[in-house]
């Protein structure tokens, strides 16, 4: 086998015991996969975490068949492998303690766009929440300047029509999958699949021989977060997958967007509960999530705000030069700066009336229109 360091990189991803975090830590001491199977054991369990049984189990592994059969799956299928030091790997992703070490790409999209958008969802969307994701893809595409991707777990429901509407308005759209690129599930979205090859990709951590085993879907759902600038939640339960990668975009710092619906629906619930925990904005559209991430779009500013900023009140421009001054304040800093007792409320008027956006977590910024004025 020729492509020695590949092989390497591959074999410590099937050392038993070892797994993305320890890989990483390995990494970052040897450098690369080929000195950490050339260091004895005793200078392996002297890495923190690791310790005797994983140093024994790298100093044991010899299975590097089925690394050389990976190279032989993806040599033939002209899959790309990732590792975590290729400038082409999600470079978001790399700011992720539990990043893997390697990932599997078949496709043409950048995973280093300027914007990238996970929207994710349930299984069982009602008709409101396939109108909603298709009209909120459509509108991204009207919007964007430049390269945005839209990304997602290839699931049934949200996942699939997200996918589906990128492709249709011409955003590039990778999907993450929880088991090698030998296979498509569900099996349903193999046409899916096979369009997105060619105007996006389908991204994996997994060998090709690897099922979708029910317990790797929450580890692809780290990708799904960590790839992304902002995550998009769009009908969900209070439990499952959607909720699950919402969180680990939280602790990620990642932005996490829900859009609510119907108080009495169930697929609402989810999207409720993230916004009252403060672990999601209220999102209401494509716009609104372009100003929130302060990223440039087609559309022009508001042609009422000029006749706003001329009949502000003294602690609507006390708010506003607050902002000015920390970029992104949190409640507290408002409360303890403008010594205001009704600070929640003019939060409230002043976003309605454009001169203020609400991020997650009660911190508070300008909308880039409105900087535009002022500048």
């Amino acid at each position: 086998m020729k492509n020695t360091a590949l092989l390497s990189q591959i074999a410590l991803t099937l050392v038993p015991h070892i797994g993305a975090v320890q890989a990483r830590m390995l990494i970052n001491h040897f450098g690369d996969p080929e000195a950490i199977f050339r260091a004895s054991k005793t200078e392996l369990s002297s890495i923190g975490y690791i310790g005797e049984v994983r140093a024994s189990a790298i100093r044991h592994f010899n299975n590097f068949e089925a690394a050389e059969q990976q190279i032989r799956f993806i040599e033939k299928y002209n899959i790309t492998p990732l590792f975590i030091t290729d400038p082409a790997y999600p470079q978001r992703l790399t700011h992720c303690p539990d990043a893997p070490v390697l990932l599997y790409f078949k496709g043409n999209a950048n995973l280093n766009s300027n914007k990238v958008i996970s929207i994710i969802g349930t299984r069982g969307n009602s008709s409101y929440g396939r109108h909603i994701t298709q009209q909120l893809v459509t509108d991204l595409a009207e919007l964007a300047e430049n390269d945005l991707l839209i990304t997602s777990g290839l699931a049934m429901g949200i996942d699939a029509i997200a996918h589906a509407t990128a492709l249709q308005v011409g955003l590039p759209t990778v999907g993450v999958l929880a088991h090698g690129l030998d296979t498509v599930y569900p099996s349903q979205h193999r046409h899916l699949a096979k369009d997105m090859l060619h105007a996006g990709g389908l991204l994996t951590e997994y060998c090709w021989n690897v099922a979708p085993d029910k317990y790797n879907f929450p580890k692809r759902n780290r990708i799904v977060a960590g790839m992304a600038d902002a995550i998009i939640v769009i009908e969900t339960g209070t439990k499952g997958g959607s909720i699950i990668t919402a969180e680990l975009a939280c602790s990620y710092n990642r932005e996490v967007f829900a859009i609510p619906g119907r108080i009495t629906d169930p697929g609402s619930k989810g999207c409720l509960s993230l916004i009252a925990d403060n672990k999601a904005a209220l999102l209401s559209g494509a716009k609104q999530l372009f100003q929130m991430m302060r990223w440039p779009h087609n559309q022009p500013p508001e042609p009422a705000l000029t006749t706003t900023l001329n009949t502000l009140r003294a602690e609507e421009q006390f708010v506003i030069d607050c902002c000015r001054q920390h970029e992104i304040i949190t409640l507290e800093e408002l409360y303890n700066t403008c010594n205001l007792s009704n600070v929640s409320t003019l939060l409230v008027q002043m976003e309605l009336k454009g001169l203020i956006l609400s991020l997650p977590g009660k911190r508070y910024t300008l909308p880039p229109s409105l900087l535009r004025h002022l500048s």
